[in-house]
């Protein structure tokens, strides 16, 4: 069984799914920082000293094992000439309709906070 079947056959466990998901963006930053170190031709080392710090650093932050400081992460996006983009966006849900309700008088009005006027969520580019 090669890693991949093992993988699928672990993804029906709902434990080892729910802590697989927990670190996606650990391992999604670590596998950006190899591509993009392998990208450049760089080794762990060269890496590490560009942005002055050991090469068991670098191997840290490759592995997904560790969650960096942004100023890290920054330092590494410089030393690969590589552009850096965070991006908040609101969890996937149904979109909310607008809901009528009555005031005081009896009259309708809807909710306030309800509009739905945007097609898209709102990204915000830190």
């Amino acid at each position: 069984m090669n890693w991949r079947e093992h993988k699928k056959l672990l993804m029906k466990e709902p434990e080892f799914k729910a802590e697989y998901d927990a670190l996606e963006l650990e391992y999604k930053l670590a596998r950006e920082l190899i591509r993009l170190r392998l990208a450049k031709g760089l080794t762990q080392e060269e890496l590490a000293s560009r942005i002055n710090t050991k090469q068991a650093g670098i191997a840290r932050l490759e592995s997904g094992s560790y969650l960096p400081s942004l100023s890290t992460v920054r330092k590494v996006a410089e030393a690969l000439d590589a552009e850096l983009d965070i991006v908040l966006r609101p969890k996937k849900a149904e979109p909310k309709q607008p809901q009528d309700s009555e005031n005081r008088s009896g009259t309708k009005r809807r909710q306030r906070g309800t509009e739905t006027s945007r097609s898209h969520p709102r990204q915000y580019l830190l």
